[in-house]
């Protein structure tokens, strides 16, 4: 596809490529999909290989939580660059680079024969993977006109919901009937039909003339969000000593508190924190991130209660969480009529009480429950927790300007991944608070932790009464009684 320009604030529904060729309203999303999955795979199925893993690298399985570090601190770290990049290069030639560097590393990690080696390739994939996200929904929101954004965004978000659920299912597997090197290699032919796809379909927009790169910026944004990063993830994988984590932890505060001083001195920062001036974006990324990071301890509380607290097997226990992903399925069905006949504030709303209710039914759970009742509960919880995230994913975009839309998508990014890290990280400082130190916790001790994160849910829908019942509208296609169907022009802005 040939390069185009966008014009400065808005674009009609021509201008979008699935309009020109609705032949790609299917293919575009699913090739942005996998690499999704990909990206969100990695961040996983590492976690069951690890002793296999260190056997054969001949390390201790505790410096193996440097692999599974690494990756996630390099993804949060080039998060912030990526809408720059994709502005200066072109969107399409940015996600193929990013998904042919994250294959190659796939197939380095694989071939990896001592941890230095896998830890540098690793970081490598955090390059790829922190690219291939963000720019990916910008090629979604340059390729579909807002009234289909739903559509495109719920293709897109299911396969990114499943792969943390089958990750370490699927890791093991792997590791048990072949070897943890295929945990890598299975990349490496995925990555390179998406190659091939993203070329031929994916349609190359750039900026004509884009602002300089804000270096500074980009140094105190990603060293601040590498340091906290790192202090989420050692609550649940520690690896150095609470003094020194609670030191990296308050060094990344004061870094992201100098880079906010820093972004309100330029015209444009490496994140740009101008966009949560428009209500739909501040809401769905602030109280959106709140619920994620409620929903997100779910999944991981939920296989350790299963097999810490219930005795069941790794494989057993993985086939029940699995269930998950089959509600996430289920998403397509009900997601677009849901949102037009509720809306994004009441949907949003409802289904955040659907959520925390949900977990707080996790607590009701015992190891004589039948099975085919957690399947169900199970399969709900994963219908409602999709819901969430495709609706509040969505939300975020709706009223970003067209000029903006790789900012936000950064932006966006960033929040993303630190909640994502957050809801695990809590998960397991809960967790280890209420068994006690060094203590393999209790059903009642998951109990407790389940009351608590569905809190965390709950804490979220107030901030969701802020929307107005016509925001997103104009994607939701809801009709609110007594008010025109037609929506004023986004952005909107209660500044």
């Amino acid at each position: 596809m040939s390069a185009i320009t966008p014009p400065p604030a808005t674009l009609s529904d021509a201008d979008f490529l699935v309009v020109r060729h609705p032949r790609l309203r299917l293919v575009i999303p699913l090739i942005v999909a996998f690499a999704f999955l990909m990206e969100q795979l990695d961040s996983t199925i590492v976690t069951t290989a690890i002793p296999d893993m260190a056997r054969s690298l001949g390390v201790p399985p505790l410096h193996l939580n440097l692999a599974i570090t690494s990756y996630i601190l390099s993804l949060a770290v080039f998060i912030p660059i990526s809408g720059w990049i994709a502005d200066r290069f072109g969107a399409r030639r940015v996600f193929a680079a990013a998904l042919l560097i994250f294959t190659f590393a796939s197939a380095l990690c694989g071939a990896a024969n001592s941890l230095p080696i896998l830890v540098f390739t690793r970081v490598l994939q955090g390059f790829g993977g922190a690219m291939m996200t963000p720019v990916g929904r910008l090629v979604l929101l340059r390729s579909f006109p807002r009234s289909q954004l739903m559509t495109a965004m719920t293709y897109m978000t299911i396969p990114a919901i499943i792969g943390p659920t089958i990750g370490p299912l699927l890791g093991g597997v792997l590791t048990t009937y072949a070897s943890w090197r295929w945990i890598f290699y299975v990349n490496v032919p995925i990555g390179a039909l998406g190659i091939a796809l993203a070329l031929r379909f994916f349609e190359d927009v750039t900026v004509a003339r884009p602002p300089p790169f804000d270096m500074r910026g980009f140094l105190l944004c990603g060293a601040g969000l590498a340091l906290l990063q790192f202090g989420l993830e050692n609550i649940g994988r520690p690896v150095l000593p609470t003094y020194w984590v609670g030191l990296f932890a308050a060094g990344g505060f004061l870094l992201i508190i100098a880079y906010i001083w820093h972004a309100k001195r330029l015209a444009d920062p490496a994140l740009d924190l101008t966009l949560f001036s428009i209500r739909t974006f501040r809401i769905s990324t602030l109280s959106g991130g709140l619920s994620r990071v409620g929903v997100n301890a779910v999944p991981f509380m939920l296989s350790l209660m299963l097999q810490v607290g219930f005795g069941l097997s790794p494989v057993a226990s993985g086939s029940l969480t699995f269930v998950m992903s089959l509600g996430s399925g289920l998403l397509r069905l009900v997601s677009n009529r849901a949102l037009r006949l509720f809306g994004f504030r009441w949907l949003l709303i409802g289904n955040g009480l659907i959520c925390s209710a949900m977990t707080a039914g996790f607590a009701l759970t015992e190891a004589s429950t039948p099975h085919w009742l957690v399947f169900l509960q199970v399969l709900f919880f994963g219908l409602a927790r999709s819901t969430q995230f495709v609706t509040t994913n969505t939300l975020t975009y709706v009223d970003a300007p067209a000029n903006k839309l790789s900012r936000s998508t950064s932006l966006g990014g960033v929040v993303q991944q630190l909640t994502i890290s957050l809801g695990v990280s809590i998960a397991a400082a809960l967790l280890g608070a209420i068994a006690g130190p060094g203590l393999l916790p209790s059903v009642a001790d998951f109990h407790i932790a389940f009351l608590c994160v569905a809190g965390i849910t709950l804490m979220s829908v107030p901030g969701f009464l802020g929307l107005a019942p016509t925001d997103g509208a104009h994607v939701s296609h809801h009709r609110v009684q007594n008010a025109s169907s037609r929506v004023p022009d986004p952005p909107r802005s209660d500044r």
